[in-house]
């Protein structure tokens, strides 16, 4: 890989971190290498990789060169000391909690995405992992009295979807910190270029590559990163001290003392369970990265204008953006995301369910459907889709009123897409 001193601007990294044409044939666009193996060499090779003595290719589902660009130069946007992709957002969710779990318990703030909510309930009890919901994420008190002796990681949301409940990272560091505990923050809705959780205390970052990241609508995928500072042999943690016998007798940080919790992901779940992504996936993923700075920054500043709007309608009875001077999470939104809160918010719709329906249906340039972070303007009654999973008072504890719909603000032109709201609201 090209060395890329993290002195380096993010612009800088996200363009030429972890790839080296001279490496690759000299091409200037990281190739897609569309195969499901690599010639081991030597049996004497194929020993010392097994063994993790050698770092070195074997098999796509856990390692590609493709893939392993994407991941260092994910890696390098947040200061990682380590990354790994995977097949989907959800699959990067699933395999933090588990590889930071197994066999314990997770505080998790209620107010997150449904999916994860969902798998809350139907998916972690099953498999030996029980979750503890916080309903609000900076009640420190309430996270206090939740950990027990089983407790073995926080999961948080740096920016929540849909109503953008702003975590006071740095504050849940702390108190995670103090009891031995990793902060796991999902950073999908603020994307490197808003905010590096690491530099606030977090452990372990995830994201969603599906959605600003890529940027585009055309990939599904995740990452998870570490960010190496974490002692997981204090104890809290006994399945990261145990010997492996495919490490040699070693425990997983000894096997990886830089990035432990990256390497067991990989080896253990990735390797076992499978949800890999795919080179060409990867590849897409690049090139979404090469333009989040002018997207996320478009984004960012259309829907604080949209926003605004919004908040002076007669149809509208609350807007969830937290730069807005009403918004509860202004000043977090102040020491967290300087440079923009995203392209991500909520409003509650004045009007029955037909006229809901109707508003929805006369948009023009708001696609509906259930990504986010796309090129292009979405809109969704996030009660009935995203979060549909959820019980009635699972979506009260999540903020999540009937009345609530989700606009994710593309790249088209603010005015425009001011326009369409208005004649929206008109009909």
């Amino acid at each position: 890989m090209k060395t890329i001193e993290r002195k380096q601007g993010f612009d800088t990294l996200r363009i030429h971190a972890g790839y080296d044409p001279a490496q690759h044939n000299g091409s200037i666009q990281v190739p897609i290498y569309q195969t499901a193996a690599f010639d081991i060499g030597s049996p004497e090779r194929a020993d010392r990789l097994i063994k993790f003595e050698e770092v070195g290719l074997l098999y796509t589902r856990v390692g590609n060169p493709t893939l392993a660009a994407l991941e260092a130069r994910v890696a390098a946007l947040d200061g990682a000391v380590a990354a790994v992709s995977v097949a989907s957002g959800m699959a990067a969710v699933s395999y933090a909690l588990l590889n930071a779990a197994e066999g314990g318990r997770v505080i998790a703030a209620a107010q997150i995405y449904g999916g994860t909510y969902d798998a809350y309930k139907k998916i972690y009890p099953n498999l030996g992992v029980n979750i503890d919901l916080v309903e609000d994420v900076n009640d420190l008190e309430a996270i206090q009295r939740l950990i027990t002796e089983d407790t073995r990681a926080i999961l948080i949301e740096s920016i929540s979807n849909p109503i953008n409940v702003i975590a006071d990272i740095q504050a849940i560091a702390d108190l995670a910190h103090k009891n031995g505990l990793p902060l796991i923050v999902d950073n999908t809705l603020a994307t490197p270029y808003l905010l590096n959780p690491f530099e606030y205390g977090a452990d372990i970052v995830v994201y969603s590559a599906t959605k600003a990241l890529s940027g585009h609508g055309s990939v599904i995928g995740g990452l998870i990163l570490e960010s190496g500072k974490f002692n997981w042999l204090a104890g809290r943690h006994p399945h990261f001290e145990k010997k492996v016998f495919t490490f040699g007798e070693r425990n997983v940080v000894e096997t990886f003392p830089d990035f432990p919790f990256i390497g067991r992901v990989r080896t253990h779940y990735l390797a076992l369970l499978g949800a890999s992504l795919s080179p060409f996936d990867a590849y897409l993923i690049l090139q979404g990265i090469e333009t989040l700075t002018e997207r996320v920054k478009k984004q960012s500043e259309s829907a604080q204008k949209i926003a605004a709007f919004l908040s002076s309608h007669p149809k509208v009875s609350w807007v969830s953006y937290p730069t807005l001077d009403n918004s509860p999470y202004k000043e977090l939104a102040k020491k967290y995301l300087p440079k923009g809160a995203g392209g991500l918010f909520s409003f509650g719709f004045k009007g029955d369910k037909e006229e809901n329906y109707r508003f929805i249906k006369s948009l023009k340039l708001f696609s509906y459907h259930a990504n986010l972070g796309d090129a292009r303007s979405l809109v969704i009654n996030s009660p009935r889709t995203t979060h549909h999973e959820l019980s009635e008072q699972e979506q009260i504890q999540s903020g999540i009123t009937a009345d609530t719909i989700r606009l994710s603000i593309g790249l088209e032109d603010v005015e425009d897409l001011i326009a369409d709201l208005k004649q929206a609201f008109d009909n």
